[in-house]
């Protein structure tokens, strides 16, 4: 069944009545009570949703972009990879401590081209949620993330990256193993790998768990994807220790796709279906797909050099805006 946000209320209404009328009609045989013509009803309820939903995604505030960013039903990054790759080898475990499932990643080939793609996986029901651990990464799950890099590196092979995270996993047992530092150096080998690394953020980019997959030649964000260094809940109750606030919250980190692109953060932003990617996964996907495979034939030309030149150059110029 379909889930639907709280802004979406006027939307659920009307699709309500649509799968009613639809479910007398099979009845009915086309004819409802009082003469009503079931068909021409739905069509006309239809058109009236739709048009309801267009409305309600072409001004959506920031809060209401985490919500959807969040949306249980969009498409996660497995979704992502099991529908753009071809023969997906997923690879397990840090080499040093144990393996992460909250990260995935493997070697596959992208529209017959071999890559290597890695992704935050938050899971789609119950199970998957809890082994996958809600997508927020221990230690060994960003290491796992440095030794596929490096292993594309040594092959030549280009880096795909899929980021969905609230951020790193933050309990005692991932500091105790050293998150801070695991963290950190998968940004400097995101940095530092000679091959191109292209990162699309698909849902929600949490803080330092996000960047330690993200740090590529090219960031792509989907229409209603977040990025941001901080929840805007957990920012309101830092700043006005009021989560009430977290609407002023969303606004003034500027954490929307559109903003960041405006801001120079990110390169491109990909068009969702209307209502968002949860509606026409298959459709969201593909657009995804179209829009990795324009990056990262602007970059494959590139000598190593070159590659790593832009790329520190990226970085570096986003330090001097401002």
């Amino acid at each position: 069944m379909r889930q639907f946000l709280d802004f979406e209320k006027s939307v659920a209404e009307l699709e309500t009545k649509i799968g009613e009328l639809r479910q007398v009609g099979r009845q009915e045989d086309g004819a409802g009570l009082d003469g009503l013509n079931i068909d021409e009803e739905t069509a006309r309820l239809a058109e009236k949703a739709d048009k309801q939903l267009r409305t309600l995604y072409s001004k959506l505030t920031p809060l209401q972009k985490v919500q959807v960013a969040r949306h249980a039903q969009r498409p996660h990054a497995l979704d992502y990879i099991q529908s753009l790759m071809t023969d997906y080898t997923p690879l397990a475990g840090d080499r040093v401590f144990g393996d992460d499932q909250a990260l995935v990643g493997g070697l596959a080939r992208f529209r017959g081209q071999p890559v290597v793609v890695i992704g935050t996986e938050r899971g789609s029901d119950t199970e998957s949620r809890l082994r996958h651990n809600f997508g927020m990464a221990r230690p060994e799950g960003y290491r796992k993330a440095q030794r596929l890099m490096r292993m594309a590196e040594r092959f030549g092979l280009p880096i795909l990256t899929f980021v969905d995270t609230a951020g790193a996993w933050p309990g005692i047992d991932a500091e105790a193993r050293g998150q801070a530092e695991a963290i950190a150096r998968a940004i400097d080998t995101c940095l530092q790998v000679k091959v191109p690394l292209i990162a699309t953020v698909i849902g929600e980019g949490g803080s330092g768990g996000a960047i330690a997959i993200a740090a590529g030649d090219r960031v792509l964000m989907l229409e209603h994807a977040i990025y941001s260094v901080i929840s805007p809940e957990a920012a309101a109750s830092i700043l006005w220790r009021d989560p009430k606030m977290a609407p002023a919250a969303a606004e003034a980190l500027r954490l929307t796709a559109q903003d960041l692109k405006k801001l120079g953060l990110i390169d491109h932003v990909i068009d969702e279906p209307v209502g968002g990617a949860q509606r026409l996964p298959a459709e969201a996907i593909n657009r995804v797909g179209e829009a990795i495979a324009a990056e990262l034939a602007s970059v494959q030309g590139l000598s190593k050099e070159e590659l790593l030149a832009r790329r520190r150059e990226r970085y570096l110029e986003m330090t001097r805006v401002g």
